[in-house]
């Protein structure tokens, strides 16, 4: 230890009689600020640019939310319906496929044959698939999908009541009144 910090150390208590007197020191020193407006924080220019940008954008992101959860919800009612249909149709076409190809009087290039228009208009409903995947909205694909299973219903029924020929009796007897 040094001289200096010995005499700290001995006289450690007469350094504590004289205190600051902090008024008068801030009274001073406030003195010597400069004089200066003071314009409240949320009347300044750019604050209040900030905050009207602020609120747009949340005012743009709270519009946005929910009209995508409203789309949602009706993508959600399409994506149903689709399911329903494609259930309903994929269910009559592969029955009808299984009647074609299990039909004793066609021959495996008649069955290869009609199978592949049948295929083209599987592909068609890959595209129209697609397309409403694209535009969940689009009533118009849904009735394209719709009678696209329809159309390969009918084509299998066609085919398998030509084969059939007219085996069907006519049982219209007629009503005499």
């Amino acid at each position: 230890m040094d001289n200096f910090e010995k005499y700290v150390q001995e006289h450690k208590n007469e350094f504590d009689e004289h205190k600051a007197d902090r008024e008068m020191l801030w009274a001073k020193i406030e003195g010597d600020l400069p004089e200066q407006k003071v314009l409240p924080l949320w009347r300044s220019r750019s604050v209040g640019i900030a905050a009207s940008l602020l609120f747009l954008v949340g005012l743009a992101a709270s519009i946005g939310f929910f009209a995508r959860n409203g789309a949602t919800e009706q993508t959600q009612f399409v994506d149903k319906e689709l399911i329903d249909i494609d259930t309903h149709y994929m269910g009559l076409v592969s029955q009808q496929i299984e009647l074609l190809q299990n039909h004793p009087n066609l021959s495996q290039e008649d069955k290869k044959e009609f199978l592949g228009f049948i295929n083209e208009l599987d592909a068609e409903y890959k595209v129209l698939r697609l397309e409403m995947n694209k535009n969940l909205d689009n009533e118009i694909v849904l009735e394209a999908i719709v009678k696209n299973y329809k159309k390969r219903i009918e084509l299998i029924e066609n085919l398998l009541d030509q084969i059939n020929g007219s085996k069907i009796i006519d049982d219209d007897y007629g009503y005499t009144l």
